[in-house]
């Protein structure tokens, strides 16, 4: 059964792109300009630091926390263990996008504002910057380098991670999702990326091939945000509420939950199946065959869902965040 164990208010609407989650560690964005460092297990503070407001991107990658404001220029990045500043460097006005790969960060490219510029994740030193200021969706990081692409186009290129060349191009069968569409790729357990383009088609690209392949072509318009991979399965919540639900390899359809409030476009294990949730705040255990087996209102409205460890999820609610286990007493 799901039991709500802790709840933290955060005195604004939560946004999904200012919190981080690891096993470890929760960091969230809260009170307009704080970012706090909470304990998941009683939600207790390890540290708390003013950041700026509105962070585009809230991102942990090993002992460092990455922060990008949106009320200044600055890139800075965190000792997860304090909260002390570790480095900062300005990127440009309006970067946006925050992407790491192997101590190397990729920030910049949100809407063809600033530049994309890759610094070193241990010390901020820039390594190259691509003085092109062509607009990209979120980047996804690659063994090769970084995936890109334009908001709206008919193409995905490959940058080298080492000096931001380009190796490779994918063209696409529709336009590109974004750039308010969400994280346009999303890695697959062999190797590939899905892409989502236009409203209702999600494509594959593997690296060590040339063409772009139709994984699903859905019947009903997808909601921002739209694909998660949880399972083996891609779920595609819909735009009029609902997900279709298929399998992640051959884009087979496994089963169409209905539902008359749109779902928050991400989805988490639980024991006996999954976790999803409605914008009004009920929270879905779905079972390994697609049907309903548990149904609890948690809070007013929820923005996000996350698997935190096994058996616990964090909410991100309209004005506050919870930590919920998803297994009861036995």
């Amino acid at each position: 059964m799901f039991k709500v164990r802790w709840e933290r208010p955060l005195h604004q609407a939560g946004s999904p792109s200012a919190m981080a989650v690891t096993a470890r560690r929760l960091i969230v964005h809260e009170r307009n300009t704080r970012l706090v460092c909470l304990a998941p297990a009683d939600g207790s503070v390890y540290w708390d630091v003013p950041v700026g407001t509105w962070p585009y991107a809230v991102v942990i990658d090993g002992p460092y926390c990455l922060v990008l404001p949106q009320n200044n220029s600055r890139l800075r990045c965190l000792d997860i263990e304090t909260g002390e500043d570790v480095w900062q460097v300005e990127p440009g006005s309006f970067a946006g996008h925050v992407v790491v790969n192997e101590e190397l960060v990729l920030v910049g490219g949100w809407r063809g504002y600033t530049p994309l510029t890759a610094v070193e994740l241990p010390t901020g030193d820039m390594r190259w910057r691509v003085e092109d200021r062509g607009s990209t969706v979120l980047p996804a990081a690659t063994e090769a380098g970084f995936l890109l692409g334009e908001p709206g186009g008919d193409s995905v290129r490959l940058i080298d991670r080492d000096d931001g060349r380009e190796l490779a191009t994918w063209s696409l069968p529709g336009p590109l999702a974004g750039p308010d569409a969400g994280p346009a790729f999303r890695a697959d357990d062999d190797g590939g990326f899905l892409v989502r383009c236009g409203d209702r088609l999600v494509v594959r690209i593997v690296l060590s091939e040339t063409k772009a392949e139709t994984v699903v072509r859905t019947g009903h318009d997808l909601f921002p945000r739209a694909v998660d991979r949880c399972g083996g399965l891609l779920w595609l919540a819909e735009r009029r509420g609902g997900y279709t639900v298929v399998d992640a390899s051959d884009g087979a359809k496994r089963w169409r939950i209905q539902h008359d409030r749109r779902f928050v476009p991400s989805v988490a294990s639980v024991d006996g199946g999954f976790a999803i949730a409605d914008e009004s705040g009920l929270l879905c255990r779905i079972d390994l065959g697609g049907a309903v087996s548990e149904r609890v209102r948690i809070t007013q409205r929820i923005r996000d869902v996350r698997e935190q460890v096994p058996s616990r999820l964090v909410l991100l609610a309209k004005g506050s965040l919870l930590a919920v286990d998803t297994r009861g007493p036995r």
